[in-house]
């Protein structure tokens, strides 16, 4: 069974890790922290209010940051205090084929040579940060907790552009299908549905992206002392990521915006040329309709009708009435479907 709490212990020489409960770093983590490792410890689950809370104690946080792990996400926070800085965001595990993405809360106290981290369930977000610190990969063994911080950071905006990448592709396979020549009324329908479903995804990944760029923006406008000088332009990166994530968000809406105008645009094209077909035929008939209420009128005097070949006549003159009208509309182009 895996473990609610994992821990990586690192420096430049290399790493441990170990998993437990909470109940175990508890006792252990406070010890652990006091030589000059970098340590991450992270939490996939906060039902365990006691524990945690005991644990935030331990280390000298303040222990009513429980309540606001545990509490519902509302909007991007962060709080530094003397020695240490707390925030929580939002990330997103990418998902293909769904109404919704998969989000999840995420916490995060950043000391002086630590990292905790807290998830709302067992999802893994980080498995490249856990790649770099076991095989010694770019900066992350030599650098501080901050830079840590920065890589989980970066991994969270990774999934953000995974999710995007898959709206992406559903957004230019609508886009194939609206334009194709073949549709039928009912893939037309459909076609409208998964539109509406992309805009509500994008609309979901909006408000989960902009809180990470409020806390970055944050970071870089009161200069937190717990960010490293040196190590400020990573966070300036994550900023500007999100900035661009964003940017993409508003322009495949405007491209499901237009996908929906064409849509309507289709259907009422698809209208007209049921009108225009009905007028045709209504067209035609005006004419014999005439000819036949003349002919159909009860006066016992009518010249035509003692005629030997009257009904041969007259309706000879409605179907040529009838041709000649046809060939008149197909010459002005009004029986032709348009194909577009």
């Amino acid at each position: 069974m895996v473990k609610p709490c994992q821990l990586y212990q690192y420096n430049p020489e290399g790493y441990h890790f170990q998993e437990g409960d909470e109940a175990y770093f508890r006792e252990y983590f406070p010890k652990m922290v006091a030589d000059k490792n970098i340590y991450w410890l992270n939490y996939h689950r906060i039902t365990d209010s006691d524990n945690i809370s005991g644990l935030l104690e331990a280390v000298h946080l303040d222990k009513t940051l429980i309540d606001e792990i545990q509490s519902e996400f509302s909007r991007a926070k962060l709080e530094e205090f003397e020695n240490y800085m707390y925030f929580k965001i939002k990330s997103v595990l990418p998902q293909k084929h769904q109404s919704r993405l998969s989000e999840e809360k995420l916490s995060f106290i950043l000391g002086e040579n630590y990292v905790l981290s807290f998830q709302e369930r067992s999802s893994d977000h980080f498995p490249d940060v856990r790649h770099r610190i076991e095989n010694k990969i770019g900066k992350i063994r030599v650098k501080g907790a901050d830079f840590l911080l920065y890589k989980l950071l970066d991994a969270i905006v990774e999934n953000y552009f995974e999710a995007l990448e898959a709206i992406i592709e559903e957004v230019e396979k609508l886009d194939h299908l609206i334009s194709a020549k073949k549709r039928s009324p009912v893939m037309m329908r459909e076609y409208l549905r998964l539109i509406e479903i992309q805009k509500r995804r994008l609309i979901q990944l909006r408000k989960i992206v902009s809180p990470l760029r409020d806390v970055g923006g944050q970071i870089q406008r009161l200069q937190v002392s717990m960010i490293k000088k040196e190590n400020r332009l990573y966070f300036s990166k994550i900023n500007e990521s999100c900035m661009w994530i964003l940017e993409e968000i508003d322009a495949n809406k405007q491209i499901l915006e237009g996908l929906t105008n064409l849509y309507y645009s289709i259907n009422e094209q698809r209208m007209n040329e049921v009108m225009r077909l009905l007028t045709v035929v209504s067209t035609i008939f005006i004419p014999l309709t005439f000819i036949v209420g003349v002919y159909g009128m009860n006066f016992r005097y009518m010249p035509e009708l003692e005629y030997k070949n009257a009904y041969w006549i007259v309706w000879g003159i409605m179907i040529s009435v009838a041709i000649g009208m046809i060939i008149y509309f197909q010459r002005k182009g009004w029986l032709k479907k348009d194909n577009r």
